[in-house]
């Protein structure tokens, strides 16, 4: 310390501290400034591509931003791709804008702080365009990958698979570690491996990702392999097949002449690169012949001589000669000049290691989805023929067990589906509904069916060609009588909302949950139809008419009670039916038509009476028809008339269908 009575002579050493002070608060303030400058920095030096906003020259600029491990770097990102981000024209320095009074409020990239509000006048926006929008999206990709919202990573995910990108690789598999949703770190990992396959620049990376997705069937494993094993044809001089251009990656050397290259398809290769004059067609000739007439004659023959092609050419091919118009090409020229070049289909991928390894695993691709196809195939039949067994199983009993030719049937079909409508109607709840509707909708065509029986039927057995008759206008006044209550337009029966949609195993296999409740529906309807006819009073006095009605009635069986009754019961399940169809089918007066032909036919090729030849009828209809739509799909009544074609053959060598019934229909 200077002491008071020495002051001057302290004033230099005063000066000197102020200055040191002032110079070390100046360093501090200057290092401030470039710590919460840096991002700043950043698009200070890429400023003229920035402000240019140019699709070719702003890549730098953006990977610049992206790949400077600022903590900034996505705010300003996300600014610049919102349209958010202005730069202020006295210094050229760029921030986040908002709307604010009197114009607008700037804040710092590197701060958040608020600088001001300014005017538009003193401000510049800058706008990209979607394609500078694109670039930035990728670029902010690598950011929410690693988001704290899960919501965020996802969104990032199904950006690269609508998007992939080769930039995006290296971001994706850096977040992988730190990943800890078990669902997303799958995601991840496999988006990865597709995304290996398409663009890692290491060749053995690249097999080794395709040898571990070889087994998926998903859509967008075939779609990053499928680019690796796509051909270009080309053709160069030589007719050796070692004279392709080095380097090339050759899948075939072609043939001309052969079904991959036709020898006029070779041909106009040749033409259209410049390496073979153009053929003259023969359209081509009588134009040229035409155009060449002079005093009735083409050169020297005469217009009446040229009634031939022969004679045609060979005028051309004289006035070729002359000069007058271009050559002829002869078929042997074309064939001289087609042995002089190879043609070849090339990989555009130059590596052979990776078109093998992408065939290889498309192969293995290929067999599964095979594998799979034929899996939904047969599950498709199995839904059509429980559809069939579902319509044919009253049908089974009133014409297999009673004989009766019903030709009514699918109107109780059409009438158990109206019966569901009209219960939604009643009850909104499509569950509650249709648990109702079910049981009504038997007990409204059992009664339908009992009324036919008794006013109807019961005075025609033994007499088919009347009943087939008498039921064929009973249809037509049903289908009519609908109409007249419900109209001609289709009527929706909604399925409840946990049928909604379908099971799927894989992108190849996939059923509606419909279809599998109607499944399990016939194969409920086959236990009861079983336990009536095996553990009641009912089924045993059925069995007992149905084998001989005389010795039946003798015991004191009343067969046109028995008769009345399984007829309900028929009729009934064919209700019942109606409404499960009515869940996926239209529901019109006309929909009972659709079904009636496959019923019949279902009964008859199983076997007229068995119940388990019904069954097996179903399933070989329904197998027989998908397999016929799957070698015909665009024309299913094609498909149909093959399978009535099939099933008239079928019957000619096993007339009692594939399970003949025992006792009195048996010696009928």
């Amino acid at each position: 310390m200077c002491p008071l009575r020495s002051i001057a002579d302290c004033i230099p050493m005063i000066r000197v501290i102020a200055a040191t002070l002032a110079l070390l608060l100046t360093s501090l303030s200057a290092s401030a400034q470039d710590t919460n400058g840096a991002i700043q920095q950043v698009l200070q030096e890429h400023s003229v591509a920035i402000l240019k906003s140019s699709r070719t020259t702003i890549g730098p600029a953006i990977d610049a931003v992206a790949d400077s491990g600022l903590p900034q770097a996505q705010a300003v990102l996300q600014a610049w791709s919102d349209r958010n981000m202005w730069v202020r024209a006295a210094d050229g320095l760029f921030f986040r804008a908002t709307e604010a009074e009197g114009g607008y409020s700037l804040t710092d990239f590197d701060t958040g702080e608020t600088v001001g509000v300014f005017g538009s006048d003193a401000l510049d926006q800058i706008k990209p365009n979607s394609g500078i929008r694109a670039l930035i999206g990728t670029a902010l990709v690598q950011f929410q990958l690693k988001d704290p919202n899960p919501r965020r990573r996802q969104d990032a995910l199904t950006s690269i698979s609508r998007n992939p990108d080769p930039a995006l690789l290296k971001p994706l598999r850096n977040s992988i570690e730190m990943e800890t949703d078990p669902n997303l770190k799958a995601q991840k990992l496999r988006q990865e491996r597709l995304l290996t396959i398409g663009y890692d620049e290491d060749p053995d990376a690249r097999v080794q990702a395709m040898a571990d997705m070889s087994g998926d069937l998903s859509v967008d494993v075939r779609a990053a392999l499928n680019p690796l094993v796509a051909t270009r044809r080309a053709v160069v001089k030589g007719a050796a097949q070692g004279e392709v251009p080095a380097g090339t990656n050759v899948a075939r050397i072609l043939t001309p002449g052969s079904d991959a290259l036709p020898k006029v398809e070779a041909y106009d290769m040749l033409v259209a690169a410049d390496l073979a004059p153009p053929r003259v067609t023969d359209a081509a000739i009588r134009t040229a012949l035409e155009a060449n007439i002079a005093e009735g004659r083409v050169g020297d023959v005469a217009v009446q001589q040229l009634g031939t092609d022969a004679a045609r050419r060979a005028a051309y091919i004289a006035l070729a000669d002359a000069g007058t118009v271009p050559p002829f090409i002869s078929e042997e020229a074309v064939q001289e000049t087609l042995d002089g070049f190879t043609f070849y289909d090339a990989y555009a991928d130059p590596s052979p290691q990776i078109t093998d390894a992408a065939n290889d695993a498309l192969n293995a691709i290929r067999l599964k989805v095979g594998l799979n196809q034929a899996a939904d195939l047969t599950l498709d039949a199995l839904s059509l023929a429980s559809i069939y067994f579902l319509a044919a199983i009253g049908l089974a009993i009133t014409f297999g067990v009673m004989g009766v030719i019903n030709m009514a049937h699918g109107e109780f079909i059409m009438m158990g589906a109206y019966t569901g409508y009209v219960v939604q109607q009643i009850i909104p709840n499509h569950t509650l509904s249709i648990i109702v509707a079910i049981p009504l909708a038997f007990a409204v065509t059992f009664a339908a069916g009992v009324a036919m029986e008794r006013l109807v039927i019961r005075w025609l057995y033994n007499r088919p060609l009347e009943t087939l008759l008498a039921t064929f206008g009973i249809s037509i006044a049903l289908q009519q009588l609908a109409k007249n209550i419900f109209g001609t337009q289709a009527r929706p029966l909604t399925a409840p909302a946990w049928l909604d949609g379908a099971m799927t195993l894989n992108d190849v296999v996939s059923i509606s949950y419909i279809r599998i409740a109607i499944f399990f529906l016939a194969l409920f309807f086959l236990a009861v139809f079983l336990f009536i006819m095996k553990r009641t009073r009912l089924g045993l006095e059925t069995r007992a008419v149905t084998q001989n009605p005389r010795m039946a009635a003798s015991m004191g069986i009343n067969p046109g009670r028995v008769n009345m009754l399984t007829f309900g019961l028929g009729s009934g399940i064919a209700g019942v039916a109606g409404v499960a169809i009515g869940l996926f089918a239209k529901v019109t007066s006309e929909m009972g038509s659709d079904y009636i032909v496959q019923s019949f036919m279902t009964v008859v090729v199983g076997g007229v009476g068995n119940i388990w030849g019904t069954l097996a009828g179903a399933a070989m209809i329904g197998f027989l028809q998908k397999g016929i739509e799957w070698g015909n799909p665009s024309n299913t009544l094609a498909a149909q008339t093959y399978m009535i074609i099939f099933i008239i053959i079928f019957i000619q060598f096993r007339p009692r269908g594939i399970i003949a019934l025992k006792g009195r229909a048996a010696g009928d």
